[in-house]
């Protein structure tokens, strides 16, 4: 590895970080930029590849699995983000590999690329193997935001779409700056918040659900387990993950809850999505812990999911169904908390 940048602040010299990024780059190079797809990593892609514009041959953007929150796909329609289903396209034509808003080991799909850059603000998994430039720092609220350090050093003014963009990144990453939050957050906002098209955030942000989504609420309340001061519940079929995620957010609002967990399959998976009140608690940790050695899991202190195939449950499952789901989740969750 000749450049590896784990950081708990800002660092000395972010020039001298995108020297060292652009290094690994020439003029005749074909980057793929893979991405588990939402609005920090759509925008840090885009900032990514307006930084390499005319400094490679071309830049594409992939995304590991369809696009199927209604927020991400306004957001993806309106700001005219060209992104391709990473199975449609075959990663060896491609000789430059970054990963942004996430790291090699986070996900199954990342595994098999030889990623030469990693940009991203998670907890360090485990440190990247191979790569020629990480840049990882895991007190930002958003990879958007070091994004947004990226092209003030390179002296790129954004344009209104890339700023809008950069700037629901972090509003999302951060909780609208609820969250996980550092002053480098707030300092890169203000300074995108003039480039943007304000109408557009606003339509973007509340393009929250479809109708047909308030069923899962529904069976959210119908499910839900309440135990000192914690909320489970079980959605069944669910059509992706982000149906989980809103509900979790959802649940979070009801006064004096601490931790949320709320589980749902999709796709041959047992989706675990973990948000709590950040106060003296770690939902990445404990999802690790829980789910790490079963299927993926991580995170952040106030938010985290985990991903487990269901194959791998029928070791622990002699019957599979709602109630031994969500007992199976309770137990794993509350040994280790």
């Amino acid at each position: 590895m000749s450049s590896l940048n784990i950081q708990t602040t800002r660092p000395k010299s972010v020039t001298s970080l995108l020297t060292k990024f652009l290094e690994v780059f020439d003029p005749k190079n074909r980057v793929l930029i893979t991405i588990d797809p939402d609005p920090d990593s759509l925008s840090s892609a885009m900032a990514v590849k307006r930084i390499l514009w005319h400094k490679v041959q071309s830049t594409t953007i992939a995304i590991i699995r369809p696009i199927t929150r209604l927020n991400n796909i306004t957001m993806v329609r309106l700001l005219k983000i060209p992104v391709v289903d990473k199975k449609d396209i075959n990663p060896s034509e491609f000789d430059r590999h970054v990963i942004v808003d996430g790291q090699p080991a986070h996900f199954e799909e990342f595994q098999n690329i030889n990623f030469n850059v990693v940009i991203d603000h998670h907890p360090l998994k485990e440190e990247p193997q191979g790569v020629d430039f990480a840049d990882i720092r895991p007190t930002y609220g958003a990879t958007a935001t070091i994004l947004t350090e990226y092209l003030k050093a390179a002296k790129i003014k954004p344009s209104k779409t890339l700023a809008t963009a950069l700037i629901y990144g972090i509003k999302t990453d951060t909780h609208d700056f609820q969250g996980k939050v550092v002053e480098e957050d707030v300092k890169a906002f203000r300074y995108l918040f003039p480039f943007a098209f304000i109408n557009t955030l606003r339509k973007i942000e509340i393009s929250d659900m479809e109708l047909k989504d308030l069923k899962f609420f529904k069976r959210a309340l119908e499910n839900k387990r309440v135990s000192r001061k914690r909320i489970f519940t079980y959605l069944e079929r669910v059509p992706s993950h982000d149906i989980c995620v809103l509900v979790a957010d959802f649940l979070m609002k009801i006064h004096d809850i601490r931790w949320v967990v709320v589980s749902g399959l999709t796709n041959d998976k047992l989706v675990v999505v973990i948000r709590n009140d950040g106060i003296r608690k770690n939902a990445g940790q404990l999802a690790e812990k829980a789910f790490g050695s079963i299927g993926s899991a991580g995170g952040h202190k106030g938010m985290a999911r985990a991903e487990i195939p269901l194959e791998n449950l029928e070791q622990y499952l002699r019957k599979f169904n709602a109630n031994t789901i969500q007992r199976f989740i309770r137990e794993r969750f509350l040994k280790r908390t």
